[in-house]
């Protein structure tokens, strides 16, 4: 699985600012006002070579008391204990606080690995910066600006040889197509893995929080073979008290990066609200194949089922537009055969195969039919495509000035390779390529010289 890095420091020193550079994001609030992050965020860093999970925490403070800051900080130490490393976000325009070394003490106490960061830093003396800061123990500070992005590729440098060494990724040895069971509390997540395994393997309750961890079940059916994840439910942060359960929250994630295909469940009877919106996000960041399964479909009357249907295109269909919904019931075991034979289908195009004389057909056929808008009075220019990754399956498209292609395009670029290679139940990353000019840093004369016409000689 994916390791975890946690960014801790105090309040206002710019760790939400980082957050969101590093995760390409603006999932964390930034503000000048300190104390604005309370609950921890996490989010995944595609920075660098390897990727990993961050989690974006609130201030830590020594003195803090009972009130929403002790939680915060609370939340923070329990981040900490669950990070394989901590960056250590300090304030290079403010100098070294007292609170500075109250916080190196504590991370020294937790002996987890620490990479000092030193923000804030731009305009300023990188060497005197760090020396003002490397009486905190902790080894070499460095400098960098969160809001600027200097020193930033530097510091996930940092962080990756830091790491402890790669290892396989969770559930890599186990076997067919793993598929994780996910969704809010009690939407009846393990009463859908008994009814798929045929027996009562997991614990249910009607109450949230029954399940605590990933637990895997094996089941071999029709010739094919599934490994079943079930999770614990994924609440709103503000509704996550329990240490014990703030972890579940952490391996529900950790499980979804480990799978080939989610299942996201949600309650037709209770309706579908944000935070199930939300987990299709954590899907789509995941970059997994995933299965929408509206749970206790017939508890539901005819107006109630239309007014679930809309509720699910509003909330759910701008995120997921590409994936099947299957509506079912876990309970009596309504459609649930079915699930596994969408989990087959998009697993198979999760793991496409894309030929590149049949992307270069489809891209060229694309832009022929409605070529790029102009942007600047120029025209973007696609010239040839082919596959980059699988799982999901990635389309580098190379051309010029790719970059200035609206959202509209893109989505008309996806859907149209969508249809051309039957793509179901995943994401499709389209990766564009920018090719300069081969004259781009060649001089050129303002005034070139003027030739001089040779007189003719007289004979």
């Amino acid at each position: 699985m994916k390791p975890l890095v946690a960014l801790v420091g105090r309040p206002n020193v710019g760790k939400s600012t980082l957050f969101n550079r590093l995760t390409r994001s603006r999932d964390a609030l930034v503000s000048d006002a300190p104390g604005v992050t309370r609950d921890r965020i996490y989010g995944h860093c595609r920075y660098g070579r390897r990727d990993f999970l961050l989690v974006d925490t609130g201030g830590l403070e020594s003195d803090v008391g009972d009130g929403l800051s002790g939680l915060a900080a609370e939340q923070t130490r329990q981040a900490i204990r669950d990070a394989e490393l901590v960056v250590f976000l300090v304030d290079g325009r403010l100098g070294l606080h007292p609170e500075d070394a109250a916080i190196a003490e504590e991370l020294r106490r937790l002996e987890v690995p620490v990479v000092v960061a030193v923000n804030k830093a731009e305009d300023q003396d990188p060497a005197l910066i760090a020396a003002e800061f490397h009486g905190l123990g902790l080894g070499q500070p460095l400098p960098l600006s969160a809001t600027h992005g200097r020193g930033v590729g530097r510091l996930v440098d940092l962080v990756e040889e830091r790491l402890p060494p790669a290892s396989p990724e969770e559930g890599e040895d186990l076997p067919g197509i793993r598929i994780a069971v996910v969704g809010r509390p009690n939407v009846g997540k393990s009463t859908l893995v008994n009814a798929l395994l045929g027996e009562d393997r997991v614990i249910t309750y009607d109450r949230p929080g029954t399940t605590r961890d990933a637990v895997h079940s094996v089941l071999e059916r029709d010739g094919h073979t599934y490994t079943l994840v079930d999770t614990a439910g994924v609440r709103r942060r503000s509704r996550i008290k329990e240490g014990l359960e703030r972890f579940s929250t952490l391996k529900a994630i950790q499980a979804m990066e480990a799978a080939d295909v989610v299942f996201l469940l949600v309650d037709a009877q209770e309706g579908i609200t944000d935070q199930d919106g939300r987990l299709a996000e954590l899907v789509m960041d995941a970059g997994r194949a995933v299965v929408v399964a509206v749970n206790k479909w017939d508890g539901l009357d005819e107006e109630q089922k239309h007014r679930a249907r809309r509720t699910l295109d509003i909330k759910l269909a701008n995120v997921l537009r590409f994936a099947p919904m299957l509506q079912i019931s876990a309970r009596y075991g309504t459609n649930v055969g079915h699930l596994l034979d969408a989990a087959r289908r998009v697993y198979a195009s999760f793991t496409a195969e894309l030929g590149t004389n049949e992307l270069n057909r489809v891209l060229h056929g694309a832009t022929e039919a409605h070529p790029p808008p102009y942007r600047g009075g120029f025209r973007p220019k696609l010239r040839y495509a082919h596959q980059g990754a699988k799982k999901p399956p990635t389309i580098v498209i190379h051309g010029s000035r790719t970059g200035t292609l609206p959202n509209n395009y893109l989505r008309y670029l996806d859907k149209t390779f969508r249809e051309a290679f039957g793509l179901e139940g995943t994401p499709l990353r389209l990766d564009f390529r920018t090719q300069e000019s081969p004259y781009k840093g060649r001089a050129r004369h303002k005034n070139p010289p003027k030739r001089v016409a040779r007189k003719k000689r007289k004979k």
